[in-house]
Order: C-alpha cells, then sequence, then structure tokens
C-alpha cells in the first residue's frame, strides 16, 4: 500500500513540475513576442506552411460537413415540415460548431505533427544547442514565428470552412429538400447573426495557440533520435486534439453566457 501511495505521489509531482514547466514556456513565448527583432520572413513563410496548404483539406472536409449535416436532417425537416428552417439551422451548426472544431482537428493533427518532427529534429541533432551557442534565443527563432502564423491562420481557415459547409448545406438543400438557394440564403441572413458567427471563429484562436505551444513544447522536449522524435509526434497529435475538444466545451459554455 505504501509503495503504490509512493508511486502515484511520484507520478502526481512529475506532472505537476511538467504542467509547471509548460506554463513557464508558454510565459517565454508571450514574453518573446513583444521584443525585437521580429522574424518576418520566417512569420511568413509559416502561414504559407500552416494556412495555405492547408486550405485543401479544410474546404474539401468542410464541403462533406455541410453535405452530410443536410442528409443526416433531411428527413427530420420532412417529417415535421420544417423545409424552411434548414438554412438557418445547417448554418448555425457549421458557423458555432462544425466549422470551427472540423478545421482546427484536421489541422491541428497535421500541423502539430510537423511542428514536432521539425523542431523535434532539430532538438536531437543539436540544432537548437547551436542556436543556443550564437546568442540567439530559440524561443524567438523557432516557436514565436509559428505562434503568430497559427494565431492568424486559424481563424481565417475558420472562416473558409464555415463559407465551405454553408455552401455544402446550400447544394444537399436543393439536391434533397429542393430549397432553392436564393431562399437558403435569405434564412440564413433572417437567422444567424454576427455573433453566432465570431463564436466559432474566435474559438479558434486559442486552438492555434493549443497547437502551437504543444507541438512546440514537446518537440524542443524530444530526445531518443528518431524514434523519439517519432514518440513526440504521436503524443503531440494525441495531446492537442484532445485540448481542443476539452477546450470547445469550456469555450462554447462561455460565449453561450454572452
Amino acid at each position: 500500500m505504501r509503495n503504490l501511495l509512493a508511486v502515484l505521489g511520484s507520478l502526481i509531482t512529475t506532472k505537476i513540475a511538467a504542467l509547471g514547466e509548460f506554463g513557464r514556456f508558454v510565459w517565454a513565448t508571450l514574453r518573446s513576442l513583444v521584443r525585437l527583432p521580429f522574424g518576418f520572413r520566417d512569420v511568413v513563410k509559416q502561414l504559407d506552411e500552416i494556412g495555405f496548404n492547408s486550405l485543401p483539406i479544410v474546404i474539401i472536409s468542410a464541403l462533406a460537413i455541410g453535405m452530410v449535416l443536410v442528409l443526416q436532417m433531411s428527413l427530420s425537416f420532412k417529417r415535421f415540415g420544417a423545409r424552411a428552417l434548414a438554412g438557418p439551422v445547417i448554418s448555425l451548426a457549421v458557423m458555432r460548431e462544425m466549422g470551427p472544431i472540423i478545421a482546427s482537428l484536421l489541422v491541428g493533427g497535421r500541423v502539430g505533427a510537423g511542428i514536432t518532427a521539425e523542431i523535434g529534429s532539430m532538438k536531437v541533432t543539436e540544432q537548437i544547442d547551436a542556436i543556443k551557442a550564437l546568442g540567439a534565443d530559440p524561443i524567438k527563432k523557432l516557436v514565436v514565428p509559428r505562434f503568430i502564423a497559427a494565431l492568424i491562420s486559424f481563424p481565417l481557415l475558420a472562416v473558409v470552412a464555415d463559407f465551405a459547409g454553408i455552401t455544402g448545406g446550400m447544394v444537399m438543400a436543393k439536391v434533397e429538400l429542393g430549397i432553392p438557394p436564393a431562399q437558403y440564403v435569405e434564412s440564413l441572413v433572417n437567422f444567424v447573426t454576427v455573433g453566432d458567427f465570431m463564436s466559432g471563429v474566435l474559438k479558434t484562436v486559442f486552438f492555434g495557440m493549443i497547437v502551437a505551444t504543444v507541438g512546440t513544447y514537446i518537440g524542443m522536449k524530444a530526445e531518443g533520435g528518431t524514434q523519439g522524435v517519432g514518440r513526440a509526434t504521436t503524443v503531440t497529435v494525441m495531446v492537442s486534439l484532445v485540448l481542443i475538444i476539452v477546450a470547445d466545451f469550456f469555450l462554447t459554455r462561455l460565449f453561450m453566457l454572452f
């Protein structure tokens, strides 16, 4: 019994220490945001990698989600004579939840794995130590550009996902329910507010912070050669996706108060 308690105590202490270390890492990242010089070229490069290169998967996935939502709900709309509500219901579902969360999960898995693999490779090959030896700050050089790019890219990708999802829903509403696109858009405009749109987009700012900080932190802690990098990449994807889903619940509850 004592041994079990000792193991549990050691495990809890280790996790609390790791959480504190991660908190210091996040704080150092935030402080580095306002320090010069500002790596504009590095940020642009990461914007291209995180944002532009993620557009195809976001557009295709959001289109499919919008179409599937209409297919799943078309029977209920027909049964209760509520075809006119297809536009508002689907659009609200996409804007407030499905668009932002699907885009963040897909992009988070892709981007988080890439960030950890890149920085982890630099860590195990001692390139990060070389950056320190040259007097540069690895957080400023490696973490901040990815952090800024994620903060910008995730909300923009969420907007793209919203419009793609609504378009997919509009197409299937015409096919399955016979709702003209003009009527679909008109009902959307009358029922959906700017607050509905912004609540979904604002959540992705926090999702971007999660992916960027978790990916860079775990990458900088990678060790054990290529196998260690592979393990770190797997952990990043798992942790990022779980944190996004958990954060989505709390952020949704928070935004419902306003």
